[in-house]
């Protein structure tokens, strides 16, 4: 990038497109959406033909709007053209609804036919993101007539590595490897191939769920069949990645109290960054108040004991960071398939479990530490708090992913954050009622 930059400040044209020429795809793609858009485009415009459609289909959505709104009619014409079905569908799908018809319509007709049946699709559907073009094997098929299909049909389709089977109505049998096929004897039927057990998605399934099903089998392909089980599309592992790696990037900020950009970070204006951090920003200082109340509450308790104050951000802080810690833990497991609501009265017990034997743990260190110095009546109200406030933060940081998700809300917006400052309250709550019993304050 340094080097780009230098060329783009000496106007070198010449060397710009030396620079396309030598560098790999992936890198050409890195650097475009880390450049401004002027350089962009002309980095883009010279790019050789035979790798405009490779670099092209790398880029970020918004990134490839911004490059389509810098070329000619029949440039976009031409490069929409030979996407792929299910990146064309994407692209679309992040564009005004009046530029994204005219972008349609003047696609061919099978490309247009294809994309329509994707965007026919609900929104976060594996329909919408499936390949709608694969070769399709019959059952009564020998494995020399099978890979005789493969040879004719396999060019132009996303995938060929997982084949499905399908019966002769359509439905669909098993998928099978291209290695197995290779390596059958060709005058065996397919019908060898399969197995008693095969996996599949509608393709009104979540692309999230169908993404993990597919990344669970260890397939390079999923196949998506309709109401009756025909087969529609398949979904292929490189699509299903990128799904994953989008909601795996949405759970990672937001239990860090921020929105997703939508665009890579250089993209990103400083109103987007500022608009993303202080939307969470705003609701965690409201549930901060609930702080603020319960130290107004309990204000007379404060000045009777002035020493209780000086380990108010202990307690805050190990109780919020253990709910931070069972949360960030629960929703990475039920993200893996690993838990699910049913097991949510297991999952409770032994999160309070672990949160009793922490509490224990720290409790024990706090009160040796702080009896000598202000009082053993102060380390016997910490010791008891801390068990407390920990067994109640490791019960919400698991209990309310749970919840959220049975509910349709994202586990991660319950996240660490929300559940530290709820955990603060709730603990200070513990702390002075544990005090005004130990020391006898009314």
């Amino acid at each position: 990038m340094p080097i780009l930059n230098e060329l783009f400040q000496k106007k070198d044209l010449k060397g710009i497109r030396q620079w396309v020429t030598d560098t790999g795809t992936l890198q050409i793609a890195e650097t475009l959406e880390r450049i401004e858009p002027e350089q962009r485009a002309v980095t883009f415009r010279l790019l050789p033909k035979s790798r405009v459609l490779d670099v092209f289909e790398m880029l970020d959505p918004t990134i490839q709007q911004s490059i389509l709104q810098s070329l000619r009619d029949s440039k976009v014409r031409e490069i929409l053209e030979q996407m792929e079905p299910d990146d064309r569908a994407r692209l679309l799908d992040e564009m005004p609804h009046s530029i994204a018809k005219m972008l349609l319509e003047g696609l061919s007709v099978k490309e247009r036919k294809l994309t329509s049946i994707l965007l026919g699709y609900p929104d976060g559907s594996v329909g919408r993101i499936m390949s709608p073009e694969f070769v399709e094997l019959k059952i009564n098929m020998t494995s020399k007539e099978a890979m005789n299909k493969v040879q004719r049909s396999g060019r132009g389709v996303e995938s060929i590595y997982s084949l499905p089977v399908t019966d002769l109505n359509g439905a669909l049998v098993d998928v099978i490897d291209l290695g197995e096929l290779v390596l059958a004897n060709p005058e065996d039927s397919i019908s060898t191939l399969v197995s008693q057990e095969t996996y599949f998605v509608s393709a009104d399934t979540k692309e999230e769920d169908a993404s993990r099903l597919l990344l669970e089998t260890g397939f390079m392909a999923l196949p998506v069949v309709d109401s009756d089980k025909r087969l529609v599309g398949i979904l292929t592992f490189d699509d299903a990645m990128e799904v994953l790696q989008e909601s795996d990037t949405a759970d990672i900020l937001r239990s860090g109290a921020s929105e997703p950009l939508g665009t890579p970070y250089f993209s990103a204006s400083l109103f987007d960054l500022t608009k993303t951090r202080a939307i969470w920003l705003l609701a965690l200082a409201l549930a901060a108040t609930l702080t603020v109340n319960v130290l107004g509450m309990f204000q007379s308790t404060l000045q009777s004991a002035i020493r209780l104050s000086l380990f108010i951000p202990l307690l805050i802080g190990i109780g919020g960071n253990i709910g931070s810690q069972s949360a960030t833990i629960i929703i990475r497991a039920m993200a893996l398939g690993e838990i699910r609501f049913a097991d949510v009265f297991t999952v409770l017990l032994k999160e309070f479990r672990v949160g009793l034997l922490l509490g224990i743990v720290l409790g024990t260190l706090a009160f040796l530490f702080i009896g000598p110095l202000f009082g053993w009546d102060i380390s016997t109200i910490v010791f008891l708090s801390m068990i407390s406030t920990a067994c109640l933060a490791a019960f919400a940081g698991s209990i309310l992913p749970m919840t959220a998700k049975k509910i349709g809300i994202d586990p991660a917006v319950v996240s660490a954050p929300i559940i530290s400052t709820l955990v603060d309250a709730s603990g200070l709550i513990i702390y002075f009622m544990i005090a005004k019993a130990i020391l006898g304050i009314h």
